[in-house]
């Protein structure tokens, strides 16, 4: 199958929005989803942007069922390590199921692995549902270390209530 990667623009928003979309239906979380395509745009396409983003692409005669020719992407933003540097963090890498197996999800990966690369980050991080056996065995396929597993390091969140109490106890300038 011919495709190709390509930095996502303003106007990929919607689809990128679509997609994120269905990732989050196959992550059994599609209430979790509150992002727009505007806020996509907002966010990405600005002076400092707070993400990056790839679009994978088939050509017009390879569209999908529904007429899509936008069929994966990967969000990517920078962090930085203490320990290492710098460090490319990969919050999404989807495909829509029907371009699965074609060689995309690695076209993805290896682009923001590229990316990353040229601003000298020295690691690409990434997390994925302990239930999701198939994406887990993708990375590990590609030499991706479970660092739940060799390091026992847990993901923390902080949002709504906890993140706005975390606010009101910051201390007054």
């Amino acid at each position: 199958m011919r495709f190709t990667v390509r930095a996502a623009t303003k106007d990929d928003c919607k689809e990128i929005s679509r997609m994120i979309k269905e990732l989050a239906v196959y992550e059994k979380m599609s209430d979790q989803v509150k992002i727009s395509h505007e806020e996509l745009e907002r966010d990405g396409f600005c002076q400092n942007p707070f993400f990056e983003c790839l679009v994978a692409e088939v050509p017009e005669e390879q569209k999908s069922t529904e007429g899509f020719t936008v069929v994966g992407y990967a969000l990517y933003f920078y962090t930085y390590s203490t320990w290492k540097g710098r460090a490319v963090y990969l919050e999404d890498l989807y495909v829509m199921p029907e371009f699965r197996g074609n060689g995309i999800g690695t076209g993805l990966l290896c682009k923001v692995a590229e990316v990353g690369k040229k601003k000298q980050c020295v690691r690409l991080q990434l997390s994925v549902l302990d239930w999701n056996t198939p994406t887990r065995d993708f990375y590990a396929a590609k030499g991706g270390q479970d660092l739940t597993v060799t390091e026992g390091w847990h993901a923390i969140r902080f949002d709504g209530q906890s993140l706005d109490s975390l606010v009101h106890e910051a201390p007054t300038d």
